[in-house]
């Protein structure tokens, strides 16, 4: 076992998988010598030259549209996207391009492009450098969305993104980039993870807390203090959101008969609510309450620290919501 960051899990993967296949390139704004705006990317311009870790110019519509068209021609690109929100400026590749593709297409046509982009609040970047948009991307048949809460995770499903034949939307909390780990793995020994099975990360029979990214970090450790109030949490990292572990869920569901979804965008058309469904689908037969759910408000991220840390669902929240929910 070694201690590892997820920042540290990130620049590992990409730099054994470019090692592995030489179709697999790097393209983003200041990826090379600068190494990105989070660092994940650095010193992987001295390890594969230029040609490979691609600066792109600070327009998203054209670098992922080249990427798109690169991995039409037998590329691998994996694109880094700064903050999740400028997304929103490549909507026309990922969303009528890359995901349609292989649909149109059949035999002729595959799109291996692998997008990763920093999610999230939490540091303050204010309304437009802290949203979680993975809500608009999995109502979208073709695209697969990836959301780790882990360092391991993190290697385990970029490691699947790259290799697999599919476009992929990888999330990466800005929270989680320092959060360090034991890791049964040595450098660019990881292995891959599939996608479409979701990890328990806690166990417990009194309720089921479901989150993905930060929100399941922070349920992990709302689990912990719920320990002292006498409450034993399953903990459900969905790990991928596109494929939905639905079954894993179910299961949960069925022992604890309690459920808690935790997401941090607002509520409102959130991806909350395709998992309570699913819920409703699989297990309302063994619900003791009604499903609840704790979001964001409907409103855009605060800037302010205070405000932002109001908005921002977490650990704290997490427990009251357990609490009153199972009524200890």
């Amino acid at each position: 076992m070694r201690e590892i960051s997820f920042t540290q899990a990130l620049r590992e993967t990409l730099a054994a998988e470019m090692q592995r296949d030489k179709r697999v390139l790097l393209m983003g704004e200041d990826i090379a010598a600068y190494g990105g705006a989070f660092g994940v990317t650095r010193g992987l311009v001295d390890r594969f030259g230029p040609e490979r870790v691609v600066n792109t110019p600070i327009s998203e519509l054209s670098f992922v549209g080249m990427a798109v068209g690169a991995a039409l021609t037998g590329m691998r690109p994996v694109v880094e996207i700064m903050f999740m929100d400028f997304i929103a400026l490549a909507m026309d590749p990922v969303i009528n391009m890359a995901a349609k593709l292989h649909y149109v297409f059949g035999k002729q046509a595959k799109c291996p492009v692998v997008i990763r982009t920093a999610c999230g609040a939490g540091r303050g970047y204010g309304p437009t450098h802290s949203q979680n948009l993975e809500a608009w991307f999995t109502h979208v048949p073709g695209l697969q969305v990836v959301a780790p809460a882990s360092a391991a995770d993190a290697a385990g499903l970029l490691t699947t993104a790259i290799r697999g034949s599919n476009p992929v939307l990888f999330l990466e909390h800005k929270m989680l980039y320092g959060t360090k780990e034991n890791v049964p793995f040595e450098e660019g020994d990881q292995s891959p993870l599939p996608f479409g099975r979701a990890r328990l990360t806690r166990e417990g029979g009194d309720v089921t807390i479901i989150g993905w990214s930060w929100m399941a970090h922070q349920a992990a450790l709302a689990a912990d203090e719920l320990l002292s109030h006498g409450i034993k949490a399953d903990v459900v990292d969905l790990r991928t959101l596109v494929p939905l572990d639905a079954d894993a869920i179910a299961a949960s569901v069925r022992k604890t008969g309690h459920v808690l979804i935790v997401e941090e965008a607002p509520g409102t058309g959130g991806f909350n609510a395709e998992v309570a469904f699913r819920v409703f689908e699989q297990a309302h037969e063994y619900l003791d309450a009604p499903i609840r759910r704790l979001t964001a408000p409907d409103s855009p991220v605060p800037a302010s620290h205070v405000l932002e840390q109001a908005w921002m669902p977490g650990r704290a929240g997490i427990v009251r919501a357990a609490r009153e929910l199972v009524g200890r």
